[in-house]
């Protein structure tokens, strides 16, 4: 294998790579919040999803007063929506959630409606 051909390969590898990464990162955009913080649910009742989406895979349903310990903030520009990732605690049965939840339902100044985050560029 001659050198030429090592460094195509190298480049088609990471063009690839670079490719998966962006596709990745139109999706959602995301923001960090402070390390962990803590909240509880705001509305009567939130679906708990996979991906900060409104398509996705519910993994479960948190309800008023279960507890959030929330770890970032997502922005899905096609829905206009903030997401909320962190993990939930049920009171009822004491089962833990971890996915994306509606900003408004599960944010850090604990009252609905909220302010939000500012919008990513």
């Amino acid at each position: 294998m001659t050198i030429h051909s090592r460094v195509r390969r190298a480049l088609a590898a990471s063009l690839i790579g670079l490719a998966v990464a962006a596709g990745g990162l139109a999706s959602a955009s995301t923001a960090q919040a402070y390390d962990t913080g803590h909240t509880t649910i705001s509305c009567k009742a939130v679906k708990v999803r996979k991906d900060p989406s409104k398509q996705s895979t519910v993994v479960g349903i948190a309800y008023r007063h279960d507890k959030v310990a929330y770890d970032q903030f997502a922005y899905k520009r096609a829905e206009k929506t903030w997401y909320t990732r962190g993990t939930v605690t049920r009171k009822s049965d004491g089962k833990k959630l971890r996915g994306y939840m509606i900003y408004d339902c599960a944010n850090p100044y604990e009252s609905n409606p909220a302010p939000k985050p500012s919008i990513p560029k």
